[in-house]
């Protein structure tokens, strides 16, 4: 990569547009960036990464700071151009930040957006626009030169004063410096994942055991007594042997529970035939007592239906009786329907005569109905009237309707003129809302870029102050775990040594007298051997060893615990002192002035406050932010409404005229109409009122004439109804009417005494029947005793239910231990391979994690990685640091471990003229400065390498040379000059004066009142 020019344009100290010739300065192969303190030296490098990356390098990118000049007229934009040559390709990067410009029209100031451009020039065609979006740009730009821009300005903009920090820090600092280089974020995650892959297979682990020990425990609920013959296995989960343990105690109850069975079997078959002949004998008893019961109870019954013989011949009588009268009864319904009909019809008739004038009261039918024909031929004559009068309503009608639509659009006209009079106030309001919203739109989306990381580090820190009491917590659990194994695995040894100290005493209690010895084979014991004073037997021997066991298990199981959370803890503070760009550099030069380790760690308080301000500053740019689209809503929404409202104003002064002109019409068609309604309506108020008055008049005569001959017909109805029951209560055989009406019954109880009468007959042949049996009578003596049998029949199916009970229970005990023994069986079966998963994954995980035993140095593999990377560094920099020292000192890596610490990140320097290794922080001052400016170049050639190759034709080193004396400074200008040997360029940016005598090729800063400006002095000495 090689920078040609460099436009810059009101940013930072220069607040007019100045040029940077990079070709005429790189000519020397080594330019002079100076001028005073303040002028902007930095800010020239500053542009050039804000050219490349749209934005400048992080210790720089401070919150709140504006790229912006504030020297620069308010009218002129703030705007860097690039021109380069990357990967063969010839680029104009043009770049702006967001920034204020005065409004086009009216007062004030408006947000103008970021806007990036890129160009490419094609020989023959001259430049080509290739795009204007800031992310493809960004994406093409940092593809091209395969850095990031943490890189680049690690690199390219070589800061002398982060690498003589690097020399001076910890393994810690150096690994995240080296992380950022090189990206080794996926070692970092393949650890993560091992570790994470290792919890997960413990689990599954720990799941399987407790599953089998579930198991077991539901064996032994399943067994019940059975499970008494054996103790339930000792074993907690994730111990080996637990499988093999549970299932040969599984086979011990089910033997147990198999023998309980048979047992069971032989009982319920003696128990079923005792309750067999209990049942034949309760039965012969029931049968006898039943029939005895039989016969009692005919008897009762036969004196019952004698007593009843009386009722049962009168209700024979009365129903009898009833039946004759029910041939009369459709009669005396008819007549009583007549009776009914005729008095209503009378009520009727003299309920319409009452509303007749006085002269009619006595008319007939006939007179009432032709008057009735007379009143109805007036009403035809009215229906004429009655359209001009409804049409004189309508008439009225639309005059008023025109007298509210006038009123309403004098209303529609008053108020639109009134809007529209603060119409340009409103439209300006809107537009200022719109642009308030988009500039707001503009810092909530940088300020989300700050809100995650810290949101990250917040939670990080959280988590490191929970972990920190874990791991101490871990740590008194664990020294309490190995003083417990090592206490009882001394009570153990001991106790073995004291029981084979006695061991003669116990084969002696075994000895039979007249029965060979098992050790010596004699018959004789004359002096067998007595235990002692405290004397160990082999159960006492038993329980200590696995007491012991126990105790080894929790003390590894407190080392594996510990170490899950010391990693645990290891990573969140890691992440916690993750500052991010711009926040790492200020948190290193803390690091390097004052306290180490936690004391520079960032507080959770301190992070929390970071994030309550960052989320107060995004939620309110946000929810202003949110705003722009609803502005823009209301500003079509009220330029609509100004055009409706103005439309609607001169539809409003349209109708005025027409409704004018309506008016007169519809005057002159209601005189007309008042002339034939005044003949029409008469003494009435209206025509309609006059017709009204004629109908009610023909209603009451039409009434009257229906009911006076509804009364004639039902009069002749009832005349006929009282025949014909008088002839029908005569053919029943009734002396009048009234008897055949006083002996009917109702259907129920007619129905009622049929029922009685055939209950008593049927219970009556009953009764002989049951008198008629022998069996009966037979029966009668002696008296039966069913309650002795059934009380030794209750006897014997109590029994019978226990044991069935007791048989049933031991058959589905046996059943169900069988499927749990089995579901056991598939556990362990299925467990096997997964535990040999967890056992490989442990291995991998602690060998990449440091921890494991395997691991000599303790060396996490992403630091591995980065040792390789820094060994790879620290060659390339001995070859210009040995050039620059006189061959004196050497860079070297090392990997051994310092105190408690992890190896993998030493950097040491060899001092030739003593011969000794010694660390880089005891440089000196200038050999900080030559060493740190060798690591950084060596550094670039390996960043370079491994972003592919790409060639860096262009470097900046800035400031550090003050410290150097004439002779080293000379010494390193020949290494510098070096590096045109690969066509490459170095730009030193310092104020020191002997660099200007010794460099010809310079850029000057110059500061001004208006703004800093640049100089160029070429290598022959010619300014420009």
């Amino acid at each position: 990569m090689r920078l040609h020019r460099l436009g810059i344009t009101a940013f930072g100290p220069f607040g007019a547009t100045q040029e940077i010739d990079f070709d005429a300065l790189s000519e020397a192969g080594i330019f002079l960036l100076h001028g005073p303190t303040g002028a902007g030296k930095t800010s020239v490098l500053d542009a050039v990464c804000y050219g490349l990356y749209g934005a400048v390098p992080g210790a720089r990118q401070s919150p709140g700071t504006s790229l912006r000049s504030d020297h620069a007229p308010v009218d002129l934009l703030t705007e860097i151009r690039l021109e380069l040559t990357v990967g063969g390709r010839r680029l104009e990067i043009t770049r702006s930040p967001a920034q204020p410009r005065p409004k086009k029209k009216g007062d004030g100031y408006t947000t103008e957006k970021a806007q990036s451009r890129l160009r490419e020039y094609v020989p023959d065609e001259g430049w080509r626009a290739l795009s204007r979006s800031n992310q493809e740009i960004g994406e093409e730009i940092t593809q091209l030169i395969g850095m990031s821009r943490d890189q680049f300005c690690q690199v390219v903009l070589l800061p002398q004063g982060d690498f003589a920090r690097f020399l001076r820090a910890d393994a810690e600092a150096r690994g995240k410096l080296l992380g950022r280089l090189f990206d080794t974020r996926r070692f970092a995650a393949v650890e993560e994942h091992l570790a994470e892959l290792r919890r997960a297979a413990g689990t599954q682990v720990r799941s399987g055991d407790e599953r089998i020990l579930a198991l077991a425990q539901r064996i032994a609920q399943a067994a019940g007594p059975a499970a008494s013959e054996g103790p339930l296995p000792g074993i907690q989960p994730g111990e080996p042997g637990l499988a093999d343990a549970v299932l040969e105690w599984a086979a011990t109850a089910r033997s147990c529970a198999r023998e309980r069975l048979d047992i069971a079997a032989s009982a319920l078959t003696e128990a079923e035939s005792r309750q067999a002949a209990a049942r034949l004998a309760l039965d012969a008893e029931r049968e006898l007592a039943g029939l005895q019961q039989r016969y009692e109870e005919t008897r009762r019954r036969a004196t019952a239906v004698e007593a009843g013989r009386d009722e049962h011949d009168q209700a024979q009588e009365q129903l009898r009786r009833a039946r004759k009268a029910d041939l009369v009864a459709p009669a005396l319904q008819l007549r009583e329907e007549a009776g009914r009909a005729h008095r209503r019809a009378g009520a009727a008739r003299d309920r319409s005569r009452a509303g007749l004038p006085g002269d009619l009261a006595d008319a007939g039918a006939e007179q009432l109905t032709a008057l009735e024909r007379r009143l109805r031929e007036e009403l035809g004559t009215l229906d004429a009237a009655r359209r001009a009068e409804r049409r004189s309503a309508e008439i009225d009608s639309e005059r008023t309707a025109l007298e509210r639509q006038a009123r309403a659009d004098d209303e529609l006209i008053r108020d639109a003129e009134s809007w529209l009079a603060g119409w340009e106030a409103t439209r300006h309001r809107l537009h200022t809302r719109i642009e308030a919203a988009q500039e707001a739109a503009t810092r909530a989306e940088l300020l989300a870029g700050r809100l995650d990381p810290a949101r990250r580090r917040l939670d990080a820190a959280r988590r490191r102050d929970a972990l920190a009491a874990q791991v101490a917590d871990g740590d008194g659990r664990l020294g309490a775990a190995r003083e417990q194994a090592l206490a009882t695995g001394e009570t153990w040894l001991g106790l073995r040594e004291r029981r084979l100290r006695d061991i003669a005493a116990e084969l002696a209690r075994e000895l039979v007298e007249g029965e060979a010895c098992a050790v010596c084979g004699s018959a004789d014991h004359p002096e067998p051997a007595r235990a002692g004073d405290g004397h160990v037997d082999q159960a006492t021997e038993e329980a200590a060893e696995a007491a012991h066991r126990r105790a080894e298990q929790a003390r590894a199981e407190a080392e594996h615990a510990l170490g899950a959370v010391r990693e645990r803890y290891a990573a969140a503070r890691a992440e916690a002192a993750d500052t991010g760009e711009g926040q790492d550099a200020e948190a290193a030069d803390s690091a390097g002035k004052g306290a180490r380790d936690r004391a520079a760690e960032p507080t959770v308080g301190a992070l929390t406050g970071l994030v309550d301000a960052l989320t107060r500053e995004h939620t309110e740019a946000y929810r202003t932010a949110t705003g722009t689209h609803a502005a823009r809503e209301g500003l079509a929404a009220a330029e609509r409404e100004q055009e409706q409202r103005a439309e609607g104003r001169r539809q409003a002064e349209r109708r005025a005229a027409a409704r004018t002109s309506r008016r007169e019409g519809l005057d002159a068609e209601q005189a007309a109409l008042e002339e034939v309604l005044a003949q029409a309506r008469g003494a009435s108020g209206s025509v309609t009122e006059h017709a009204a008055l004629l109908q009610r008049r023909v209603a009451l005569l039409v009434e009257a004439a229906a009911t006076l001959r509804e009364e004639e017909s039902a009069a002749a109805r009832l005349k006929e109804a009282d025949d014909r029951l008088a002839d029908a209560a005569f053919r029943a055989g009734f002396d009048t009417p009234q008897d055949a009406a006083a002996t009917v019954l109702p259907d129920a109880r007619q129905r009622a005494l049929q029922h009685r009468t055939d209950a008593w007959q049927a219970e009556a042949a009953a009764v002989a029947d049951r008198l008629a049996e022998t069996a009966a009578r037979a029966a009668a003596r002696p008296p039966a005793a069913p309650g002795a049998a059934q009380s030794a029949y209750d006897t014997a199916e109590r029994l019978l239910r226990d044991v069935t009970g007791a048989h049933a229970a031991a058959r589905e005990r046996c059943t169900e231990l069988g499927r749990l023994s089995g579901r056991a069986a598939d556990e362990v079966r299925g467990l096997g391979p997964v535990r040999e998963e967890y056992e490989r994954i442990a291995r991998l995980a602690g060998l990449t994690a440091g921890t494991s035993a395997d691991n000599e140095r303790k060396m996490r593999l992403e630091s591995y990685v980065l040792a390789a990377r820094l060994e790879q560094v620290a060659a390339a920099a001995t070859a210009r640091l040995r050039r620059m020292s006189s061959g004196r000192y050497t860079l070297v890596h090392s990997d051994a471990r310092t105190g408690g610490r992890r190896a993998g990140l030493g950097l040491h320097v060899i001092d030739a003229w003593t011969g000794r290794e010694r660390d880089t922080a005891t440089l000196s001052g200038g050999e900080t400065f030559f060493a740190s400016l060798a690591l950084a170049l060596g550094l670039a050639d390996v960043v370079t390498d491994e972003a592919g190759g790409v060639r860096l034709d262009t470097l900046f080193i800035d400031e550090g040379f003050g410290s150097l004396d004439d002779q080293t400074l000379d010494e390193v200008l020949d290494v510098l000059d070096s590096l045109r040997e690969r066509d490459r360029s170095v730009g030193i940016v310092s104020h020191v004066a002997d660099l200007r005598r010794r460099i010809p090729a310079q850029l000057e800063v110059v500061k001004e009142r208006h703004g800093s400006a640049v100089r160029h002095r070429a290598a022959d000495g010619v300014s420009g």
